[in-house]
């Protein structure tokens, strides 16, 4: 029914454009910037995960990392694995 009400929609000349033409970037950069925004307000409400929050206290600094995850890196950073301390 969706796809039905779009079609006779997008075929109706008389509707007004009801938005802006915003380029892509632009909307992929926002809600980038958004989703990061809600990581880290999750990332700071969480109990969980004291070890690895030590490392990376910021969801904005960890993604400017490249970092090659393998298992020893992950058992190091989240306390976890057969790792004496």
């Amino acid at each position: 029914m969706a796809n039905q009400k779009a079609k006779v929609a997008a075929r109706n000349k008389f509707i007004e454009e009801c938005y802006i033409r915003i380029p892509k970037s632009v909307v992929m950069s926002e809600q980038k910037e958004h989703s990061v925004k809600w990581w880290q307000r999750e990332w700071s409400e969480t109990t969980k995960g004291a070890i690895t929050k030590e490392f990376f206290p910021k969801i904005e600094d960890r993604l400017k990392f490249r970092i090659n995850v393998t298992s020893y890196f992950t058992s190091i950073v989240t306390g976890h694995g057969n790792i004496k301390a």
